[in-house]
């Protein structure tokens, strides 16, 4: 069957659909959490050095990847409204899914080329790594109910991330025996460049290759998308204006509108500590060494990974018995503990106790926000509007997140203060999720 004669609704388009998940989250993983933190700690102590001097400041490392995550969500917020225009206007999503993939793939090819002595250079390859990722995600996100019904979409979102835990998982693994065997894999080291760091630098280029192959699968099958009626003047202002309109029908909204505000905080400290995580880990515990610190990170990612597939499975299922914002209340309560956890931990296992808490809820968080919001939009076929207004609450969230979690470590010197402030987003989070649910209880 060709992609275009598939059903809304379909087995066929909703596993195309969740397949992007599979082929996009080994970034997540390996980029974001995993081997680069590692890579770009173990490059700090290979030039012996703590910070770097970078737009004529002398930014400790922690801090200035936290500073360059914060301008990345800048453009990717300022960009998701104006893709969705151009979108909306060419009526072809997927073109740009495909733009942003290649993008970020590609970024994380250049990733491998990666070193202090072109810092600039470097930081823009993990610039458009996390551009090409977060957009084309958004995108793939507000595919959701163009391509599922109500009734599907908490499961199929639920499948979407457990197939990217997996994969990712499996890629992560291979990457982990390069970097722990190198020798296996013909890889020789240097005296300027460690066998280890050499491998790591591997990783980066399967996981550019790995995203775009398998995302082949997801851009046949996917539709288009739905072409709207407008002034080519509109093109790139469009999207704004939309956004403009979403937030005037959002008003009249009223359980939209207050469980956007209770997202907008909560998801603020969720995606800052899924991009900080790695490199709190790296810097903040006491590994004892280089090879157990490596080994050390790679098992608290996998353990995360594996255990937010269960979470990611059980959530599903909880959702189909239980109020998604009751679910949705415990779930912030545990973030907001796990970060008052986080000031304490110093020894590897007190990390690993936390990684797995923090994969338990991971997915959770993230399913259940994405398919409670799905799920309430008003009847409408312009998804893509009302996604792209999601997508840049989210966005604005990080940016805010991770400039105030720089900003704090920077300050105080201490990543730990910093962790234990996004605790208070959390608790802001299930205060107002709980008045939203008292207020479905009793309208």
């Amino acid at each position: 069957m060709k992609r275009n004669e598939l059903e809304k609704g379909s087995k066929k388009m909703l596993n195309a659909w969740a397949f992007y998940d599979w082929a996009n989250s080994v970034y997540s993983l390996v980029i974001s959490s995993a081997v680069f933190p590692i890579f770009y700690g173990a490059l700090f102590r290979l030039y012996d050095v703590e910070s770097v001097r970078v737009f004529g400041l002398d930014l400790e490392r922690g801090v200035l990847i936290s500073y360059v995550s914060s301008a990345a969500f800048v453009v990717i917020a300022l960009a998701t409204p104006m893709v969705s225009g151009i979108a909306d206007y060419l009526g072809n999503k997927r073109f740009f899914l495909k733009f942003f993939c290649y993008l970020g793939a590609l970024s994380c090819i250049g990733l491998y080329w990666f070193s202090l002595d072109y810092i600039y250079l470097s930081l823009l390859f993990y610039f458009g790594g996390l551009v090409g990722s977060w957009m084309s995600i958004a995108i793939y996100n507000s595919y959701l109910p163009d391509v599922a019904h109500k009734e599907q979409q908490d499961r199929i979102s639920a499948k979407g991330f457990s197939m990217g835990y997996v994969g990712s998982v499996l890629l992560l693994v291979v990457n982990l025996a390069m970097v722990m065997k190198p020798d296996l894999f013909g890889i020789e080291g240097s005296p300027d460049q460690p066998a280890e760091m050499i491998a790591m630098r591997y990783s980066f280029i399967t996981v550019g290759v790995w995203w775009m192959l398998f995302s082949q699968y997801t851009f046949w099958y996917l539709p288009k998308g739905n072409k709207k009626e407008g002034s080519r003047k509109e093109i790139f202002l469009g999207g704004f204006n939309e956004l403009k309109k979403v937030r005037a029908e959002i008003k009249q909204l009223r359980f939209l509108k207050k469980y956007l505000v209770a997202f907008f905080i909560y998801s603020m400290a969720v995606q800052t500590i899924l991009l900080i995580a790695a490199y709190f880990g790296e810097q903040e515990i006491n590994w004892g060494g280089d090879t157990e610190r490596t080994v050390g990170l790679i098992v608290s990612i996998l353990l995360i990974q594996l255990v937010a597939i269960i979470g990611s499975v059980i959530t599903g299922r909880l959702a189909e018995r239980y109020n998604n914002i009751s679910l949705l209340v415990v779930i912030n309560a545990i973030w907001m503990l796990l970060c008052i956890y986080a000031f304490f931990v110093e020894t590897p296992n007190e990390f690993y106790i936390a990684a797995g808490f923090v994969g338990l809820v991971m997915g959770s968080i993230q399913t259940l926000s994405r398919s409670t919001y799905s799920q309430n939009l008003p009847n409408t076929e312009d998804t893509t509007s009302y996604f792209s207004f999601y997508e840049v609450a989210e966005k604005i969230g990080i940016v805010i997140g991770t400039f105030l979690y720089g900003y704090i470590a920077q300050v105080t010197g201490s990543m730990r203060s910093a962790a234990l402030f996004l605790g208070v987003f959390f608790l802001i989070g299930a205060i107002l999720l709980r008045r939203l649910r008292k207020a479905i209880q009793n309208p």
